[in-house]
């Protein structure tokens, strides 16, 4: 399909201008659409083309009911209605998106007039979601250039970052105020034509993430607008363009703006979706990931906690690929645990005993954290579990076996386990244990855990508790005085 793209896209370009597709009507003013917002100075040049059907891949039958269907009662209503982004983008590619954006001169609260159940979210800039069943449609108005807007409209930091967007435009400014090139591709079922405003298509073509306007200009407007450069660039199997990839490391520091619960969403797409070791090589080569992990970043000359951090996440690319479950607390517990072990082990040096000291390194980097991207506490107390099992998960005499398998993040702390293990952070032999334990019948089980020498039944020399006549208090009661059972 991307070849047959190539292809129509050079047939395209040859033909002369007039055949290109005549410039649309625009839609008769009936007093209620926004007015279009003034050429700014600042904003880019663009160059109109229009793709006709017969010149591109995308059929309508690929694009979800739902999204067609809010594009007909936008259209009926006497609005213009794009389907746009990254679904336009992953349809000329040959991808299957899940989502789908639309695009429209009418207002959030025009828009909302013609969907039962619509909300307007949003502050920065407020958008309609418009809910067709069970999906859930985000619907855009034509945005104009901020310089353009009143106080109230358009507001900037200090730093230049974007407060508030609430301008309106028409398609054209629109497509100027999107992020990349390849985002700003706009699909309409009137004729089914592709409008590119911005050579989104020869970037595709050539395989490219471009920023629209000056790159430093719009990643001081939102810096999130960094790693999203990076996203698009490890899921696409894309190149940054060089003069978008220059500004990255000067301006990374600008990630600290950002408030830390936009960033744990920002960090799940980044890390999440599949392609969390190529965006992982991309974050440390555009140095940004210190700015997300610092921690990690820090222990990363180690080999092992290198290892840890890439097989990790080469582990969660594969669960996504095999559509098996992946939670953010195993992969930050696999983040954050070099620092955290680095940390214990400095404690210890200081005459701390162990478990006080994983404690007490887990709260002081997890706070460390949470400066950068926040962690819920629904991911941030499981992660912490599987950091405390595994000072128990050597401790395996008596019922402490059985009583570790039947925890309920017994499953993610051996899996945790055995990545320690595949990292050369600890020698194997435990987790082929625990692999043998499970997979082993009930008397199995009994002779493993007899079979298990007695400092591995807690990690050190085991001392009873005596009374104050210094004998065991239990001991009468256990078979052959205790001697065949450990203390604890």
């Amino acid at each position: 399909m991307f070849n047959s793209l190539i292809s129509s896209i050079k047939r395209w370009h040859s033909k002369p201008k007039a055949d290109r597709g005549a410039e649309p009507k625009p839609p008769s003013d009936n007093g209620q659409k926004p007015k279009p917002a003034k050429k700014s100075p600042r904003a880019p040049k663009t160059s109109r083309v229009v793709v006709p059907r017969s010149d591109h891949s995308l059929s309508r039958r690929d694009v979800s009911r739902a999204a067609l269907t809010v594009m007909k009662r936008l259209q009926e209503a006497g609005f213009e209605a794009f389907i746009v982004g990254g679904g336009v983008r992953d349809l000329l590619l040959g991808g299957h998106p899940k989502d789908f954006d639309v695009a429209t001169d009418a207002t959030p609260e025009q828009a909302k007039q013609l969907f039962r159940g619509a909300r307007i979210v949003g502050r920065r800039f407020r958008i309609l979601h418009a809910r067709i069943g069970r999906e859930v449609i985000e619907v855009t108005t034509f945005r104009g250039h901020h310089s353009d807007g009143e106080a109230h409209e358009a507001q900037q930091s200090e730093h230049g970052m974007l407060l508030r967007d609430n301008v309106y435009g028409d398609l054209e400014s629109d497509a100027v105020r999107r992020d990349f090139t390849v985002n700003a591709l706009y699909y309409t079922t009137n004729g089914f034509e592709i409008h590119d405003y911005t050579g989104g298509i020869r970037d595709i073509e050539q395989r490219q993430i471009r920023m629209i306007g000056d790159p430093e200009t719009r990643y001081k407007e939102d810096p999130v607008r960094m790693l999203r450069a990076v996203r698009f660039a490890a899921k696409l199997d894309f190149e940054i363009e060089p003069t978008t990839a220059a500004p990255l490391k000067e301006l990374a520091p600008l990630l600290r703006n950002i408030a830390p619960a936009r960033l744990f969403d920002e960090v799940l797409k980044l890390l999440m979706s599949g392609n969390g070791e190529r965006t992982f090589d991309l974050l440390r080569e555009h140095e940004l990931w210190p700015h997300l992990f610092p921690d990690n970043a820090r222990e990363l000359e180690t080999p092992e906690a290198l290892a840890l951090t890439r097989q990790a996440l080469r582990n969660t690319d594969d669960r996504i690929r095999n559509d098996q479950r992946v939670t953010p607390a195993f992969l930050y517990a696999a983040l954050l645990w070099p620092a955290v072990n680095s940390e214990q082990k400095f404690l210890t040096e200081k005459g701390i005993p162990p478990v006080p000291a994983l404690a007490q390194a887990a709260q002081k980097i997890t706070s460390n954290q949470l400066i950068h991207t926040a962690i819920p506490k629904r991911f941030s107390m499981p992660m912490r579990e599987i950091w405390e099992m595994q000072s128990r998960l050597p401790r395996r005499g008596g019922e402490r076996a059985f009583r570790l398998m039947e925890h309920p993040k017994f499953r993610a702390a051996y899996d945790f386990l055995l990545l320690r293990e595949d990292s050369g952070e600890i020698p194997a032999g435990l987790g082929q244990w625990w692999t043998d334990f499970q997979q082993a019948d009930e008397q199995q089980r009994q002779q493993m855990v007899r079979d298990v020498p007695r400092n591995g039944a807690r990690g050190s020399k085991s001392r009873g508790r005596r009374n104050r006549g210094g004998r065991n208090r239990n001991s009468s009661k256990r078979p052959n005085g205790g001697a065949d059972h450990p203390s604890n």
